[in-house]
């Protein structure tokens, strides 16, 4: 580990992040075969939709780790808004500037064939980068699919991750550590309810990219209960001894759970109790048990070289970046499969390495030339303002 604002980095952890980011964007290049190709569940990496709820939880145990003990020294609300404001935003109006780009390149073509407006499309382009979500069905939804963010569907993940930040900084940062746990199994508990009795309807807990009252409630406990957990491993984290290779032990565990075949059963269990949902289970053995030894175990490793460090280091700097900008390129993907009649990795496995290579070159890209300037001058200048007298 690495010397970071006077704090340890757990350099693993950033590179499980950046490994988390490239399955996303794998599991959306199968979400493509599904769409285009009208199947019932996604082929392949089944349960890649999982790898939000691991997002939460190392968003949550980073939040603790970095800021918890740092309340009223160095960091006061408005601080850490800022802080967590410039970390995120920037990234998120990038996302919003290609996702326009990708749309008005295609025709503003809406999935149903009809046409968007320029003035609509440039509507949903402000409301992306002002995190404003749009309602289904109201004219600035331009894509008509019910996405929260239509010009770019994943960024319905950080609206619940500023509503996490928020909910940090005026609650769960001032609960002690038996109260936090405390809430961790409650939530833990009403997540399980959730996705065991499959409250959703889909069949998964894949919910909180639209909003509806099933969306917003599921997209709700898939922040605060991983969110919550990872806090609180932020705080009671005492590493494993002697660990070797935690990160590939942590990687392939990953691997393993998102390629677990999905599986539709169900059993009713009568009256007021509803249905078993097996998948339901498994969802919820991932994310309340799982996960948080995965991070635990990742966390105890150390890099053992200069090239491991650098690798893990190239991970989590990007790993931001490609979660944000990668499905503006999907959509374009999703259109040409659905032109070119195309469904299965066989038929156009060349074209989706190269959306998935065009994806992590264009994160790389707006890191370098985008990211890293941008919120180096808002630091600077903000900082520059905070310190001017009244």
């Amino acid at each position: 580990m690495q010397a970071y604002n006077s704090k340890p980095h757990y350099a693993l952890l950033d590179g499980l992040r950046g490994v988390t980011a490239l399955l996303v964007v794998w599991y959306h290049v199968f979400e493509g075969f599904q769409f285009a190709g009208n199947k019932p569940v996604i082929d392949f990496i089944n349960h890649g939709y999982l790898a939000v709820d691991f997002f939460f939880i190392l968003s949550g145990f980073v939040v603790g780790y970095a800021y918890d003990s740092r309340w009223g020294k160095t960091l006061t609300t408005g601080g850490f808004f800022r802080r967590r404001l410039i970390r995120l935003q920037p990234m998120v109006c990038m996302g919003a500037l290609i996702g326009a780009v990708s749309f008005l390149l295609t025709g503003m073509e809406r999935w149903d064939g009809s046409h968007a407006t320029l003035g609509l499309t440039l509507l949903a382009f402000v409301c992306g980068c002002l995190m404003l979500p749009a309602l289904p069905g109201m004219p600035r939804e331009v894509r008509g699919n019910g996405e929260m963010f239509p010009l770019n569907g994943p960024c319905w993940s950080l609206f619940f991750e500023y509503i996490g930040n928020i909910v940090y900084a005026l609650l769960i940062r001032r609960l002690s550590t038996r109260l936090l746990s405390l809430l961790t199994v409650a939530l833990c508990c009403i997540l399980t309810w959730f996705a065991v009795t499959d409250q959703s309807g889909y069949g998964s807990i894949g919910v909180g990219w639209t909003v509806d009252s099933v969306n917003m409630l599921g997209g709700s406990l898939r922040m605060l209960c991983p969110f919550t957990v990872g806090v609180l491993l932020s705080r009671i984290f005492k590493p494993f001894q002697n660990v070797r290779g935690a990160f590939w032990i942590s990687t392939a565990v990953l691997l393993a759970l998102f390629h677990v075949p999905y599986t539709g059963r169900s059993y009713s269990l009568g009256g007021m109790f509803g249905t078993l949902s097996l998948n339901g289970v498994f969802e919820s053995i991932c994310i309340v048990a799982i996960f948080p030894l995965i991070v635990w175990l990742a966390a105890s490793g150390k890099t053992t070289d200069a090239a491991s460090t650098r690798i893990c280091r190239f991970l989590g700097d990007i790993s931001y970046p490609l979660y944000i900008v990668h499905y503006p390129l999907m959509y374009a993907f999703y259109r040409w499969l659905i032109k070119t009649e195309q469904c299965t990795l066989q038929e156009t496995w060349y074209v989706a390495l190269t959306v998935v290579a065009g994806s992590i070159v264009l994160a790389w890209l707006c890191l370098k030339l985008y990211d890293v300037p941008v919120r180096k001058w808002l630091r600077q200048t903000l900082s520059a303002v905070c310190r001017r007298p009244q």
